[in-house]
């Protein structure tokens, strides 16, 4: 098992490596520069653009660049916004708790709904509960997230005006204490409900699917000609064998957590990374975008990673491929 793991976590930090140069160069490569936004469009000093170039780096080759980069962010410094002067990692850290946050409760109740509805659905195939469920998961996964966002505005705060439409917070109120707690709640209402409905048909598939496949594998045939209880041979033999699958979702799911969210923000008003690195990408702030795709590409391998271990431990014969 120890094996195992550092050969992943190895495979990880390669990876890692790989992601984060190519972002690099591509964000490099696309039109625009963030020099342009600081002198604006009707400034075109040369010295003005040189002394600006010089003062963030940008007038080295490309390779220096990413090597000087690489070097500073392992010292945990992830360089200074151009467009915000300001550092990159104390952005980032005073947004990336509302994205998780927001991101993960979503996650884990679209996990837990979906995955229970998927198998109910699988053990009662055919039958109301069956097309109910699959046409209710059809419907909500063919919605944009944003536009179903902005139907659940329209109906439970402009129409029934039960739920605030934007913010984390109402900074009118300056709650504190458990009355600061609930009010979070009561604004992570919306957002998090439409992140969950557009989450759950994928758990919904992927574990009805799963269920079906295993319960007619020729081992689970052989389980029941040997009188084992239905409810022994789910539980211990069918389950375990269909959950890979919804881990490796959610696993996924939660590596893309930031990039996944991003529209949800937007339309909620929610202070989190995504609206930060839509900003980055609009103003071309490149310390500011390798600073969330590091953090990105960090998250993708050390999620993997933990998955790849869940894998292992619930069925060990992976550990040895």
């Amino acid at each position: 098992m120890k094996k195992f793991v550092i050969r992943r976590a190895l495979t990880g930090i390669l990876t890692i490596i790989i992601v984060f140069a190519l972002n690099f160069v591509i964000i490099q490569m696309a039109p625009g520069d963030p020099i342009t936004t600081l002198m604006g469009k009707e400034n075109n000093s040369p010295e003005m653009r040189a002394a600006l170039e010089e003062k963030y780096g940008l007038d080295k080759p490309l390779p220096m660049q990413l090597v000087s980069y690489l070097q500073t962010a392992m010292k945990g410094d992830l360089g200074t916004s151009i467009i915000y002067n300001r550092p990159v990692s104390e952005m980032i850290g005073e947004k990336v708790g509302a994205t998780v946050l927001l991101g993960l409760t979503a996650a884990l109740l679209a996990a837990v709904i979906g995955t229970i509805m998927g198998i109910f659905a699988a053990r009662r195939q055919g039958g109301a509960y069956d097309a109910v469920s699959s046409g209710v998961s059809y419907a909500f996964n063919s919605m944009p997230a944003f536009w179903l966002g902005l139907m659940l505005i329209i109906l439970f705060s402009s129409i029934l005006g039960w739920f605030p439409s934007y913010g984390m917070t109402d900074n009118r109120a300056s709650y504190t204490g458990m009355a600061y707690v609930a009010d979070v709640l009561k604004h992570m209402f919306l957002p998090v409900l439409t992140l969950t409905l557009v989450l759950i048909p994928q758990y919904f598939r992927i574990a009805k699917s799963s269920v079906l496949q295993t319960s007619n594998e020729d081992f689970i045939t052989t389980l029941r000609a040997t009188g084992m209880s239905e409810k022994k041979i789910f539980n211990k033999y069918i389950f375990r064998n269909a959950i890979l699958p919804t881990i490796t979702i959610f696993g996924i799911s939660m590596a893309y957590l930031i990039t996944g969210v991003t529209l949800i923000e937007i339309v909620f008003a929610w202070p989190g990374m995504g609206r930060l690195m839509m900003t980055a990408i609009t103003q071309r702030d490149y310390p500011t975008l390798m600073g969330i795709y590091l953090i990105m590409s960090i998250s993708v391998a050390v999620v993997m990673l933990i998955v790849d271990i869940v894998y292992a431990m619930l069925d060990p014969r992976i550990r040895y491929e």
